[in-house]
């Protein structure tokens, strides 16, 4: 590939260019991937899908990830998963999602074997295949990467409540929320507070339940809620729907 301006510059220009308005930062981004760029291209990508800097265009950055995963780009491989999983620029196409993610999880990608994971779970694109998900999913938890490895500490949690692939195990249930809870999945901070509602500790269920508002999303709050205003502990029905509204607006 021939130099292009992107590759003169030295470290210094690059942060410089990266340190301007959020616009200005997408045009070097753009920039970058204009030049093939693999990981601008993803950058780009998810700039566009987030509407950060530019104006958000799902189907230009579906584009923007099918570039970089051309080049292997595992990030990307999975983003375009997504895409397809969610319809974010396209069609939902299940199948295709899980393909992607398949390919990603098999090089490594902590967040791909979750979302592989999760349509293996639920059968949606693949033959259902709980056994399989749960060892995915145990996969990312030894990898202790973060967020990816949170997210699937609280799957797993869910697993051992409800008896899927493994014994019902409610204690293991329980660790899984805590920790999950304490890597910063919303949905950990819920299950957490739910258990320890049910163990009687209600002000501490109280905690969780404001955190899982604060990290919450909209369709997850809504569901959450719900399921508290309908609950068996009559706290949770006030002041556990008041912690979560009051996490959703901090």
């Amino acid at each position: 590939m021939a130099m292009t301006a992107i590759d003169t510059l030295t470290p210094d220009a690059i942060a410089a260019r990266l340190s301007g308005s959020p616009a200005e930062r997408a045009a070097f981004v753009r920039e970058a991937a204009d030049a093939g760029v693999a990981e601008a291209q993803a950058v780009y990508g998810q700039m566009l899908l987030d509407g950060v800097g530019v104006v958000a265009d799902p189907v230009a950055a579906l584009g923007w990830f099918t570039k970089a995963a051309a080049q292997h780009h595992v990030m990307a491989l999975n983003m375009v998963g997504r895409c397809y999983d969610l319809g974010w620029g396209a069609a939902v196409d299940k199948g295709r999602a899980a393909q992607c993610y398949r390919i990603a999880a098999e090089r490594g990608l902590d967040w791909a074997m979750y979302n592989y994971a999760t349509l293996l779970a639920l059968g949606e694109g693949v033959a259902e295949d709980k056994p399989s998900a749960l060892a995915w999913l145990e996969k990312v938890v030894a990898m202790d990467s973060g967020l990816a490895s949170a997210k699937a500490l609280n799957f797993v949690g869910s697993f051992a409540e409800d008896g899927w692939a493994c014994d019902r195990d409610m204690a293991r249930a329980a660790d899984c929320y805590a920790r999950a809870a304490e890597g910063g999945d919303f949905r950990g901070c819920f299950n957490h507070a739910r258990m320890l509602g049910a163990a009687g500790e209600i002000e501490m269920a109280l905690g969780w339940l404001q955190q899982a508002g604060r990290r919450g999303n909209a369709a997850f709050l809504a569901k959450a809620e719900a399921w508290l205003a309908a609950s068996a502990i009559p706290a949770f029905r006030t002041r556990g729907v008041a912690a979560l509204r009051e996490g959703a607006t901090c």
